[in-house]
């Protein structure tokens, strides 16, 4: 058996009566996702933010470190980016959520430069890895769950930012004993068990890197919020 731990588990939890029966809910919303992200123009280009060294293929490199292979060169704390508003079907943040100074300010802007229905990865360190405290740049220390205001299950606090995400997929790596044992599987398989892992397991079996993929949604009230420069998207330093 794959995941030895994974028979176990599930027989506790459905004794305690705190399994679902299924999660059918979780793959009719992503196909209906899937569906709505195939309309976006296959033509606008992919935004790589802090793109370093390792720029995604064919991408737009953004990032503040001339020493790196970004196409332009700004400070990511300054907004608005030069770029004009829904210029992007996809951008990408690997590892620059956490170091940035203003966190919902920089979703804000992410969200402006995405055409409706674009996509957003955003790769960040859980807080309880290692990896997130070691180094002295980050100053945002998150869980799988702190994107959830920019979307419907905001828990009451959706005046946090006007800025609309749909969560696409919510994936958690764990240390490689945890993913051999079934936990990675159940936490990524299972809403309300990635809950419970936040809640009560998660400083033991501890989380590695969380990765979302988010859609962007247009609000009704976006033409009321200020917009970047209306220049295309550039390929050229500034």
């Amino acid at each position: 058996m794959p995941y030895p731990a994974l028979a176990t588990l599930g027989a506790i939890f459905a004794g305690l009566g705190l399994a679902p029966a299924a999660d059918e809910d979780v793959s009719k919303s992503q196909t209906a996702q899937d569906d709505r992200l195939q309309h976006v123009p296959g033509n606008l280009p992919i935004l790589d933010v802090g793109c370093g060294i390792n720029k995604y293929p064919g991408s737009i490199g953004i990032d503040r470190n001339r020493n790196t292979r970004a196409d332009v060169i700004a400070d990511l704390d300054q907004f608005p980016f030069p770029f004009r508003d829904g210029a992007f079907r996809e951008l990408r943040a690997i590892h620059v959520i956490e170091h940035v100074s203003d966190v919902i300010r920089t979703m804000e802007e992410f969200h402006r430069l995405l055409a409706p229905g674009g996509r957003a990865v955003i790769v960040t360190p859980h807080y309880t890895d290692f990896s997130s405290f070691c180094d002295p740049t980050h100053r945002w220390h998150l869980n799988s769950f702190s994107l959830r205001f920019f979307g419907d299950d905001h828990g009451g606090y959706a005046y946090y930012s006007h800025a609309r995400f749909r969560e696409i997929s919510t994936r958690i790596r764990l240390l490689a004993f945890w993913r051999y044992l079934g936990f990675e599987l159940l936490v990524n398989h299972f809403r309300w068990f990635r809950r419970f892992w936040e809640f009560y397991l998660c400083y033991l079996i501890r989380g590695k890197v969380i990765e979302w993929q988010l859609e962007a949604v247009q609000a009704a009230t976006a033409g009321q919020h200020s917009a970047g420069p209306s220049n295309p998207p550039s390929s050229s330093g500034s």
